[in-house]
């Protein structure tokens, strides 16, 4: 997959062309930094990449993941929505929605919970962007190309941020990193067969053996 992008907001006419199948992440640091508008826009302009913006400005450009990547993704988004959606406390967004959170940044979780009383204090206008919300909860799945420090650092972004509780899922090791606040270290799981929620997600309960071997 090939990716032809300008190189800074206000320049048009230079464009740089990455085949993202190769290269699989890329840091863009424009001379000024995107205006959220502008990110808006860059992002509608390559809806083939997974896009995000980190606190200091700078633009993070993935490859899409693969089909099992995928299937992956959409498996755990549906079983914490599955658990969401009975006790009516919130709302969960799955990977192909971004956010935006106080220090500026735009992720796109994997899946994530956010309280209802936060969701609905979003203007319905702001929605149709990427909301400015905190999720309480948060799960990222570690893609073939995804190197851990990079979404170690992401983690530690949204502890910072505010999210209460985050799980880092890696295939590749069977592992599971949870994150909470006010702690300086993730507690490691190695191959637990289920993840148990706590704090704002108490009482979900991610079958991860299931995720893995489903197909």
């Amino acid at each position: 997959m090939a990716a032809t992008l300008p190189l800074a907001p206000d320049v048009t006419s230079t464009r740089l062309i990455l085949d993202m199948a190769e290269v699989g992440r890329v840091v863009l640091s424009p001379g000024r930094k995107f205006t959220d508008d502008e990110f808006l826009d860059f992002c509608q302009q390559h809806k083939m990449l997974r896009i995000e913006r980190n606190g200091e400005g700078e633009v993070i450009l993935r490859a899409p993941v693969g089909s099992e990547g995928g299937l992956r993704e959409f498996e755990i988004a549906a079983e914490l929505r599955a658990w969401a959606r009975p006790n009516g406390k919130g709302v969960v967004l799955a990977s192909s929605a971004g956010i935006t959170l106080p220090d500026g940044s735009v992720f796109s979780p994997d899946a994530c919970f956010i309280p209802l009383e936060r969701w609905r204090a979003i203007p319905p206008n702001k929605r149709e962007t990427f909301a400015p919300v905190v999720p309480s909860f948060v799960i990222e799945l570690r893609s073939r190309t995804d190197r851990m420090k990079d979404l170690r650092e992401k983690m530690l972004s949204y502890l910072q941020n505010g999210v209460e509780l985050g799980w880092l899922i890696d295939p590749q090791s069977r592992s599971v990193s949870v994150y909470r606040s006010g702690q300086t270290e993730p507690t490691e799981l190695d191959d637990p067969e289920c993840v148990l929620g706590e704090g704002p997600v108490e009482g979900f309960v991610l079958n991860l053996k299931e995720i893995y071997d489903r197909v």
